[in-house]
């Protein structure tokens, strides 16, 4: 297949856009590509970017959230106050400037995280078997301790009070392997 845009070059990247439900497909040759990089999200100058490739992923909750914001909110930009980074540019770079700019995008970042991992915020990793017995008893404390909490909001003080049970008995067990095991 030969470039769309110079008609010479035999099309090595093949690009199908659709906007507003239509399909445009392009067949480029890297040199077109480079030069219209901007326009079938390339870089310019140094080829594809896998970066601004996922820069869509990134704008795609704070688009759908600005719809329904007075006019006057849209033009706050969100900006670390330590390093001086927006959310656009950490959108179009892939790395954040500091430390503090997890905190100060904090609300940007769930969703994505959310949409990248299935809907989860938390990371529950592999715990050894050897030391996994106290921790997996505290996350499931922690875990009772919570739908107690929503049990208790919901007044249902019969479930309740079986899972506070549970939970107690659960801290005794957890207080035997903290003395006899570690």
């Amino acid at each position: 297949m030969i470039c769309q845009e110079c008609n010479q070059r035999p099309a090595t990247l093949h690009f199908t856009k659709i906007m507003n439900g239509e399909k445009a497909e392009f067949h480029l040759c890297e040199k077109c590509a480079q030069e219209h990089g901007d326009m079938f999200m390339l870089s310019s100058g140094s080829g594809f970017s896998i970066n601004n490739l996922l820069t869509g992923l990134f704008n795609m909750e704070p688009a759908f959230q600005g719809a329904s914001k007075a006019p006057l909110e849209q033009e706050k930009v969100l900006q670390c106050e330590q390093c001086s980074m927006t959310f656009q540019q950490f959108a179009k770079v892939g790395k954040f400037g500091c430390a503090h700019c997890y905190d100060a995008f904090s609300d940007q970042l769930k969703p994505i995280v959310k949409r990248l991992h299935s809907g989860n915020w938390t990371h529950n990793g592999k715990v050894p078997a050897r030391i996994g017995g106290s921790i997996h008893l505290r996350k499931k404390i922690d875990e009772l301790k919570n739908e107690l909490k929503e049990l208790i909001l919901k007044e249902e003080f019969e479930k309740a009070a079986e899972t506070r049970d549970e939970i107690r008995k659960l801290e005794k067990e957890m207080n035997g392997h903290d003395e006899g095991g570690e």
